[in-house]
């Protein structure tokens, strides 16, 4: 299961039934670093439970959007467990996010103006399609297709396989955050084939098969603890066409504070204090790179294998959007 870089913290979320009306009253504040445990770099906040009649269904949302810190209210659209999560959806005037098990992080956002742009780390998987050969693109930890969605946007012949080991997530997916669309072949014939399944489970007989591989893996709020170990690296490698690469999204470092403030090093170092980037390291040697995405992104770090890429020649085939942005991978030393 896919998870962002924002982390909603619901301070009461009481049994919701499909249908209960509530709000969920919220307030921002700047993204908060993370600890050695893995979780994800994220943005708190504190939402209330509150029941609502037919007429108050109106999104109060305030003036100010651009300052620092802003009120916005939430409801739940829908609200159930699964055998593997806590799964809720709530809306926004503008965004409708994907919540997941008890640490409420966010996995999925749909923009509701036709912005597939989302300004955090989803968007750093789009820029993969011109560094690997022609062929399917994996992405394990599919959640609700965010990362799908804007890349078939700008690769509209891509086929894309994404996998999601949660089956209800997956239909609520569909209800609500529009990943049926994506299951619809393009103008150009891409389109996004739905596995539910273990993406990890080495009966899964794709040897060879893919140019490309998102990772992007939580559970409770961290990287998967399989992918703590080289073994399960080295078989997703062996998924990989010749000349395929892996992405994976490794969440933050531990930081150290000073006057009650967290610091983070920001030298060319700082990604081998993440404990995914240094296991791919192992895994790898010599062949993996890092980058950072920024403080207004969530402050997550991400690898690629297969070593440092032509940065030049990747920043002129990338959107222009990308063409700054790829040139900040470093080869990890």
């Amino acid at each position: 299961m896919a998870a962002l870089c924002s982390h909603l913290t619901i301070s009461s979320l009481h049994s919701l039934s499909r249908y209960e009306n509530c709000f969920l009253s919220s307030q921002f504040s700047k993204p908060l670093f993370l600890n050695q445990s893995q979780n994800k770099p994220r943005f708190s906040i504190s939402f209330c439970l509150k029941q609502s009649n037919h007429d108050e269904r109106q999104i109060q949302q305030d003036s100010a959007k651009e300052e620092e810190e802003e009120e916005e209210e939430y409801w739940v659209v829908t609200a159930v467990r699964s055998r593997y999560n806590e799964i809720v959806i709530v809306d926004t005037a503008s965004s409708r996010y994907l919540l997941l098990d008890s640490t409420k992080n966010v996995h999925s956002v749909i923009n509701k103006g036709g912005q597939n742009w989302t300004g955090s780390y989803w968007d750093e998987f789009a820029s993969l399609p011109p560094i690997i050969p022609n062929g399917p693109v994996a992405i394990y930890g599919l959640g609700g297709g965010t990362a799908a969605r804007l890349m078939l946007e700008l690769w509209p012949t891509m086929q894309l396989e994404g996998w999601e080991i949660d089956e209800i997530l997956i239909e609520k997916a569909r209800d609500y955050l529009g990943l049926s669309e994506l299951e619809k072949p393009t103008s150009k014939g891409g389109r996004l084939c739905v596995h539910v399944d273990d993406a990890l489970s080495p009966s899964q007989d794709v040897s060879g098969r893919y140019a490309g591989i998102i990772v992007d893996l939580f559970a409770d709020g961290k990287v998967l603890d399989q992918l703590q170990e080289v073994p399960i690296w080295l078989e997703l490698a062996s998924r990989l066409m010749p000349n395929g690469r892996i992405m994976v999204n490794c969440a933050g470092i531990e930081t150290e504070l000073q006057n009650g403030k967290p610091q983070l090093l920001l030298d060319d170092s700082a990604g081998m204090l993440n404990s995914t980037v240094k296991i791919l390291s192992e895994a790898f040697p010599g062949q993996v790179c890092w980058k950072r995405t920024p403080d207004s992104e969530g402050l997550n770090f991400l690898a690629l294998t297969g070593g440092l890429p032509d940065l030049s020649d990747w920043s002129s085939k990338v959107p222009v959007r990308f063409c700054e942005v790829v040139k900040q991978w470093k080869l990890c030393e």
